[in-house]
């Protein structure tokens, strides 16, 4: 997905602000003349005219912010305002000036493709936004970009990378968030219903001003190759979104992988969004997906507070194997991203109810947090270095990870059909440790099921583009799992789904063998029903596994 970037150009006294939005401009031309009122209005050729007369920019300069009142904007929640809003933060992002929404005003938002570039503190309050998507121009562009003043620049003199390699040699003009690609070497080969041929190897990471990799969110691959190596200098000040109360109509398209990005889009570091709200209305019996409400990407250090999210419905539609899926569709998603944190957070709709999809999904990540939220599911798809979930609640589509690193979850409740699964699609893969404590496990959401903690699926006959894990080390303390809903003959809960039916005796031949666990350590580990923790359905597989108890 492509989202919208703001480039400002000073051509005095005019000042020219491009978009870039799949392939396609919009311009936002700013004059100042010697006209008693400040004027928005929009060529044939879509340019976004803006004259500001120069008392309201001496105003609006003793105020040190601007709102979209003062360019015209109508809070009526029927005429569009997107021209407004847009022109607002054009000029906001000129002069450095805060943006400040009207409390209790409604603006509507229509289909035109627009897109107002956030570089400013921006202050939404108790406005409300109503996104109509039923007829929109560009699905792919976002409402909201939230971007940097600073530029990316190439990086050509490396060659190579070494996983865990402490330093680059460059020098930079200050932290970057470095992101590397090597095209020849292709990983996360998707197995099943949606299935793929993989994506281009790619990390990304953060550097001091001397090239020093930050050591938290290290390297995680060897790069042989390197066909991109981009460096992006990390703005320094925080920028802060506050408020704010949004809307989706959502769309009546065809329930097919076209996803919608009318959203926020986060593509600056050190951002902090803090009590926002989304909605929405109008979903039926179809609708194409969405990726995100709030699509954080590219960036590091990003924090979302206080924010309460909608689930979307779930759809079907025809996967790449040719068979029915249920199809993905967020509010929430995490992409190319670092050190983002989700807190005190929450979502409109039952955490448990089957009809809603996953709120969160997320790809080349590394350092996730969920700290007091109370979400449908966490999901990292095409892998995360390092994940903690605490004092959270998960529903009905729990806890799903591949990845790396340690992924911890603390003083949660789990809701999923298992405690953690690994996706089997990706090669239910995690190099690092799993470490649980003082946990509740709901299996199912109460509903009777045979229970397992650990979840996936692995044949070893498909090659994924890596080696396969599962975690080395696993640590569960002071787990107590509510199995007391239960099927008729149940055996009780059990350490280790049944990941390789097929595989029972020595016979079985992995052509990518898996990594299995070595240890597993054991505390006050608490069973409703009575039973005892088993290792497996298949005893065989993880005989190997040294599984040590304490009381």
């Amino acid at each position: 997905m492509q989202y919208a970037l703001l480039l400002l150009l000073l051509l005095c006294p005019v000042l020219m602000t491009q978009a870039q939005t799949k392939g396609q401009q919009e311009e936002v031309v700013i004059t100042s003349q010697k006209k008693q009122k400040t004027r928005v209005s929009t060529s044939e050729q879509g340019v976004l005219q803006v004259n500001v007369a120069p008392a309201d920019a001496r105003k609006f300069k003793a105020a040190g912010q601007v709102s979209y009142a003062d360019f015209g904007a109508k809070a009526d929640g029927k005429t569009d305002a997107m021209d407004a809003i847009a022109a607002t933060h054009a000029y906001a992002n000129q002069h450095g000036l805060r943006v400040k929404a009207t409390d209790g005003a409604q603006y509507y938002i229509g289909g035109q493709q627009r897109t107002a570039v956030i570089q400013t503190d921006t202050d939404f309050g108790t406005a409300s936004f109503i996104i109509d998507d039923t007829d929109v121009q560009n699905r792919n562009a976002s409402v909201f970009t939230v971007s940097s003043g600073l530029q990316p620049f190439k990086l050509e003199n490396i060659k190579t990378l070494k996983r865990n390699q402490q330093k680059i040699e460059a020098n930079l003009p200050g932290p970057c968030l470095i992101t590397v690609t090597n095209a020849h070497v292709k990983q996360y080969i998707r197995y099943g219903l949606n299935q793929n041929n993989g994506t281009s190897q790619t990390d990304i990471f953060v550097v001091d001003q001397s090239g020093k990799v930050d050591m938290d969110a290290p390297i995680i691959w060897d790069f042989d190759q390197i066909t991109d190596l981009t460096a992006l200098p990390i703005d320094e000040k925080p920028l802060k979104i506050t408020g704010g109360i949004f809307t989706t109509i959502a769309n009546k398209a065809e329930s097919k992988y076209t996803y919608y990005s009318r959203n926020i889009a986060i593509k600056r570091s050190n951002v902090l969004v803090d009590g926002l709200r989304h909605h929405i209305k109008g979903e039926g019996d179809h609708g194409a997906p969405y990726g995100g409400f709030l699509n954080i990407s590219q960036c590091a250090y990003v924090t979302v507070q206080n924010t309460i999210l909608t689930g979307h419905r779930t759809y079907q539609t025809i996967g790449a194997a040719g068979k029915p899926v249920s199809m993905g569709s967020y509010d929430l998603s995490v992409n190319r991203a670092l050190n983002v944190s989700f807190i005190n957070c929450s979502q409109t709709n039952d955490i448990n109810d089957g009809k809603y999809w996953g709120i969160l999904g997320s790809n080349f990540c590394k350092n996730l947090l969920y700290d007091n939220c109370t979400f449908s599911r966490f999901d990292a798809h095409m892998g995360v270095a390092n994940a903690t979930i605490r004092n959270s609640t998960l529903g009905h589509m729990g806890i799903n990870a591949i990845g790396s690193g340690v992924l911890t979850i603390e003083n949660s409740t789990i809701r999923g059909r298992s405690f953690v699964n690994l996706r089997s699609d990706y090669g239910s893969t995690w190099q690092g440790e799993l470490i649980i404590r003082d946990c509740v496990f709901v299996p199912a959401g109460g509903r009777p099921t045979s229970a397992s903690l650990i979840s996936g699926s692995y044949s070893g006959q498909h090659d994924f583009g890596y080696t396969c894990y599962m975690p080395e080390r696993i640590t569960i303390e002071n787990l107590r799992i509510d199995d007391s809903q239960h099927p008729e003959g149940y055996q009780g809960p059990a350490l280790f789904t049944n990941f390789n039916p097929k595989m029972t005796d020595a016979t079985y031949q992995e052509k990518y063998p898996y990594v299995l666990t070595k240890e597993v350590a054991l505390k006050n580990v608490t069973i409703a029903s009575g039973k005892s923790l088993r290792v497996s359905d298949n005893p065989y597989m993880f005989k190997a596994v040294q599984i040590n108890t304490q009381p």
